[in-house]
């Protein structure tokens, strides 16, 4: 039914009940000529005639006692239907529909999420999380969480934070295989890659190169689709392997991982969070939005500095110097 039907049924409902156009007309905000067209169009699309009009009265033919009787329910059900959605935008209550990537993000999103819940336990969180790219509008998402921009139209995206691709290495496995000084190097070591989850594709390393973005394959000595499962290789000296401050910064800081090659690394993507036009948001959207945004606008926790990186490459260089002494 076209909206301006249900505009005609609502004013042949008010001029009944007020027993006027003009004042059915005046309760709508509208003029009384157009009330007056408007039931005249709508009398004229059902081949009947509603109303029984003198210049000081008006009432209902025999059809249009029928239809008003009939279309009464219907309009108090959406009567009801429009007050709910009204009150709703107001109310930090109700589903929150959250979609990110899968690799090794859920650590990064619980705490705000947790933290939101504690806020406004009446919000009923629906999370999922896919290396995929979600259907913003067939997965009816409020909020989105996306290693890279998204590109559908009418989405906004914000930048969080970069994603520091680092090549590392455990300190287990340096004392067994040595460190690579240059790239030259990497083909003689045991290094791991990432097989994307949705196409079996074995990623490529991302560097940097005579400041150019390069993309290299290695041959690899062990791939997973699960970062987390690549990280915990690194960890335990099976492989060199290159991983996301994500998981990283973490092991990095406390002297488990070892930053290699630093001239190489890149942060050429970020994690992006995304949502529709604020406009229109409920006002749980909106405040979970602004959490994330204060929560996760370039954590110190999960970007490392460049003297970070260079710190921790260094003292475990000086470890390595005082065992060969």
């Amino acid at each position: 039914m076209a909206i301006n039907e249900l505009r005609a049924i609502a004013t042949l409902a008010r001029a009944v009940e007020l027993g006027s156009i003009r004042k059915a007309a005046l309760s709508q905000g509208v003029t009384a000529q157009a009330a007056s067209q408007s039931l005249q169009q709508l009398e004229e699309h059902l081949g009947v005639r509603l109303l029984n009009r003198t210049t000081r009265s008006l009432s209902l033919t025999d059809e249009g006692q029928r239809f008003l009787e009939a279309a009464q329910p219907a309009l108090a059900a959406l009567d009801r239907a429009l007050a709910d959605a009204r009150e709703s935008k107001d109310e930090i209550g109700g589903a929150l529909r959250i979609v990110g990537p899968k690799s090794s993000f859920a650590p990064i999103l619980m705490p705000v999420v947790n933290e939101f819940c504690q806020r406004y336990p009446a919000v009923q969180p629906e999370i999922q999380l896919d290396d995929g790219k979600s259907n913003w509008v067939l997965d009816r998402v409020d909020v989105g969480f996306r290693i890279g921009a998204t590109t559908e139209e009418g989405v906004i995206a914000r930048r969080l934070f970069p994603v520091q691709l680092v090549i590392c290495a455990a300190p287990a496995y340096i004392e067994r295989h040595g460190a690579p000084k240059t790239l030259a190097e990497l083909p003689s070591h045991r290094c791991s890659a990432f097989r994307h989850p949705s196409t079996g594709q074995v990623l490529p390393w991302y560097l940097t190169i005579d400041g150019q973005l390069v993309h290299r394959h290695v041959s690899p000595t062990l791939s997973t689709n699960d970062t987390e499962l690549e990280v915990q290789a690194v960890l335990a000296g099976q492989v060199i392997g290159q991983v996301a401050n994500l998981s990283a910064a973490t092991h990095i800081r406390e002297g488990r991982l070892v930053p290699l090659l630093l001239e190489h690394m890149t942060d050429h993507i970020g994690v992006h969070l995304y949502y529709g036009s604020r406009e229109a948001q409920p006002k749980r959207v909106r405040a979970f939005i602004d959490l994330a945004l204060e929560r996760l606008l370039n954590p110190p926790q999960y970007v490392l500095t460049r003297k970070e990186l260079i710190t921790a490459g260094s003292a475990a260089g000086r470890r390595r110097s005082r065992q060969a002494d």
